[in-house]
């Protein structure tokens, strides 16, 4: 049973209140994915923890479902006819140099906390994306340009303060709540809104990487992924095997046809750079080197506030990318009757890989090759086309690894849920949750609570 909103007696609670007839409503309720079009009864933009506390007794007081939004990027930061709980004013840093620790709000994006942190010669990886949200990455794991010299982005969570369905505002880490701060790296938004992390950072000074576009064919594919998997732990690199763009750097004979547009990020010392890169340089001719000496911050480019792309994307693990694999990719990518088709490869490893599975709820740590395959299109009458595609692609190349990575999953069931948690994570998953939101509040995310054994 849900109650009717009042929005003249939440202005009264709250100080930043966007309602469907606020000019600012459309904006507010806007995410990245371009498929998404829900309304929301109210966009509420806390700034402190109390707030998130009083924003949940109003959604437990009224009935209606509540969505968490850090940085927007996820399908699941806006809910239907239900309360938004907006992080984004929450962007305090409290930054200890000497330490090399960082305490820093939900509402922050990556590059915001990025350029901060590398003002003091530090920084902590996210994924590759400067506007993607703090709060979502870090909570499924945080898979980045720094994965493999220094892990996950919960491998660096030293403590969090978060807010639970009983209004509690705890602080957790090791010796305080040990089971909830377990769960929330990797777990998701599933058992609280948390408002900040405690990071440790690492020493950053220049970065060396940007872009390197290569043919594509069976041999460039799989010699590209054998030299990433070879490569000093220092660097890490990202292969969009894909339809290109018209690119003004990219020759237009190249244009709307398939090539590898790889991102590479080297973070070790810089006179080894040009030595590491070479390899990769050597795999064939390069149709576009943008490769060079770099803040870590050039990483992540500007992004277009306006880019709402239609998209399926399907996320899975390889054991590896040989050339018979490569030429199934560029089958299936071929195939494709989208305006872009996509296959993004991950080598994972290094000081990912050194993280026993079981000490956060992010279990993949011995995964090789993390895989997403995408087709952007135009007309969402052809989303099932699409859909189909994708699901038959996956299909061919599944492989004897099977896991997921939570975070790029976006429609959840139970098959999805067991592909992100083995079963024992998943069941000491549920644990935690059952204790700390045993009605699942939070349940417009990736959620433990819709399969309950």
């Amino acid at each position: 049973m849900t109650t009717k909103l009042s929005i003249p007696k939440i202005r009264k609670t709250f100080k930043h209140v966007i309602a469907p007839d606020d000019a600012a409503y459309d904006k507010a309720r806007t995410v990245l994915p371009g498929d998404i079009d829900r309304r929301p009864a109210v966009i509420i933009k806390v700034t402190n923890a109390d707030d998130v506390a009083q924003v949940i007794a109003l959604a437990k007081e009224t009935g209606l479902p509540l969505a968490v939004r850090s940085g927007g990027h996820s399908a699941h930061s806006v809910v239907e006819d239900g309360i938004v709980l907006d992080l984004s004013l929450m962007k305090n840093i409290e930054i200890d140099a000497k330490e090399k620790t960082v305490w820093a709000e939900a509402g922050l994006t990556a590059i915001e906390l990025t350029s901060a942190t590398l003002e003091h010669g530090l920084a902590v990886g996210f994924g590759d994306t400067g506007s993607v949200g703090i709060g979502g990455i870090t909570l499924g794991g945080g898979v980045g340009y720094l994965v493999r010299k220094h892990g996950l982005t919960i491998d660096h969570v030293l403590a969090a303060e978060i807010v639970t369905a009983d209004g509690n505002i705890l602080q957790i880490d090791q010796a305080n709540h040990a089971d909830l701060f377990w769960a929330i790296r990797g777990g998701g938004g599933n058992f609280g809104v948390v408002t900040k992390f405690k990071f440790q950072l690492q020493d950053m000074t220049q970065a060396y990487g940007g872009m390197l576009c290569l043919p594509a064919t069976p041999e460039t594919i799989a010699s590209f992924v054998s030299e990433a998997d070879s490569a000093p732990e220092t660097l890490s690199t990202i292969a969009n095997v894909m339809t290109a763009p018209p690119m003004p750097f990219l020759a237009e004979e190249y244009h709307g046809k398939i090539i590898i547009l790889a991102m590479l990020c080297y973070t070790g010392d810089l006179a080894d750079a040009e030595k590491v890169i070479q390899p990769f340089r050597n795999i064939a001719a390069p149709l576009a080197d943008m490769l060079h000496p770099m803040s870590y911050a050039e990483m992540f480019p500007p992004d277009n506030p306006d880019y709402h792309p239609l998209a399926v994307s399907m996320n899975m693990h390889l054991d590896r990318v040989d050339e018979s694999v490569a030429q199934t990719m560029l089958t299936h990518l071929g195939g494709s009757t989208g305006m872009m088709a996509v296959t993004q490869l991950r080598v994972l490893g290094g000081a990912m890989a050194r993280v026993p599975a079981d000490a956060t709820a992010y279990a993949h740590r011995q995964s090789k090759i993390m895989a997403n395959l995408a087709v952007i299109y135009q007309d969402l009458n052809e989303k099932p086309k699409h859909e189909q595609w994708a699901n038959e692609y996956k299909k061919t190349i599944t492989q004897s690894d099977k896991g997921e990575y939570v975070n790029f999953i976006n429609t959840v069931g139970e098959k999805e849920l067991e592909a992100a948690y083995p079963a024992s994570t998943l069941g000491r998953l549920r644990q935690v949750k059952a204790q700390y939101d045993p009605t699942n509040l939070f349940k417009m995310n990736q959620n433990i609570s819709l399969y309950l054994k």
